[in-house]
């Protein structure tokens, strides 16, 4: 077996491993080397090699999580990523056994997303302050977000040169450096249009960010808070009190999808899910909401009531 001589050196050849070989995203990398490094802390204080680790030191670790309050959700997912680096030292030689094979997940109960109507995203849009030099650019924004139900992530990274206004269709690189065919509405290229044409024409362009379509005042890319603090802004300009962030508005746009009368596996290639089961929970807000119609406007509860 080998030995563990220099455990920061390991964790970058970890890394490299998540990035290089699993195709993880650098966002996804860094999350599986921060629950990694939460063991670790754990171990050191105990006197123990990440080699040492036996199942029962493994439950005492997550029976420390959730004594101090860690959300079930948050303690599968630092879990998930524990496993992830054992599964790797068992590749790499360093173990013959892998410790976590027999580690239960904390059991999830499924939480429904919060969701927008319609009437609520035109809301945030007619809030949007066109006098304002980012107005426009945060039009566009909106209407790609919830037109095409991207993560922010692929919002952020989306390139001009992977929008194809005549074909009404975008190219869309999701988790894993994954690219699929989003189409996009005839509304949304005519704002982005007008973005180019109004705003980013106007900007001191950074190097390396000639190709990307949506930037901050100074010519840069846009980070994810940044993004998260508009639709926040707007929510509240709007009045709509629900804990949203930008995410919301792919929820939202498959769900609108599903109560229209799209097809789930449809929902599913645009969202660019790797397992149905993941896009089958709209079909479960869809029930939800189908029953709080039922209760609201069926002649029986309202006379109940």
């Amino acid at each position: 077996m080998r030995e563990i001589n220099d455990i920061n050196d390991l964790m970058t050849r970890f890394g490299s491993y998540l990035m290089l070989e699993r195709g993880l995203s650098s966002n996804t990398v860094a999350a599986y080397n921060d629950d990694v490094r939460k063991l670790l802390d754990f171990l050191d204080v105990e006197g123990l090699s990440p080699c040492d680790v036996d199942e029962g030191d493994l439950h005492c670790f997550m029976g420390g999580l959730h004594d101090i309050g860690i959300s079930p959700k948050s303690q599968a997912r630092i879990l998930s990523g524990i496993k992830t680096f054992y599964r790797y030292l068992k590749i790499e030689g360093y173990i013959d056994n892998n410790p976590t094979l027999l580690i239960d997940s904390p059991r999830l109960g499924r939480r429904l997303p919060v969701v927008l109507t319609v009437e609520e995203i035109d809301a945030m849009i007619s809030a949007i302050d066109m006098n304002e030099p980012e107005g426009q650019r945060n039009r566009a924004i909106m209407e790609t977000l919830y037109g095409c139900g991207l993560r922010v992530s692929e919002l952020i990274d989306l390139r001009i040169s992977q929008v194809y206004a005549n074909e009404e269709y975008i190219i869309v690189e999701g988790k894993g450096s994954k690219q699929r065919l989003v189409p996009i509405s005839r509304v949304a290229l005519d704002e982005i249009q007008k973005y180019l044409n109004k705003y980013r024409c106007r900007l001191k362009v950074k190097s390396g960010c000639n190709d990307i379509l949506f930037l901050n005042r100074r010519g840069g890319k846009l980070s994810r808070v940044m993004v998260f603090y508009i639709i926040k802004k707007l929510c509240e300009s709007a009045g709509i009190h629900k804990n949203i962030s930008p995410h919301t508005l792919r929820h939202s746009f498959a769900t609108h999808l599903l109560e229209g009368g799209a097809n789930l596996r449809a929902i599913q290639q645009m969202l660019g899910h790797e397992s149905i089961t993941t896009t089958e929970i709209y079909v479960h807000i869809d029930r939800s909401r189908l029953r709080q119609e039922i209760l609201s406007h069926h002649p029986r509860n309202r006379r109940s009531s």
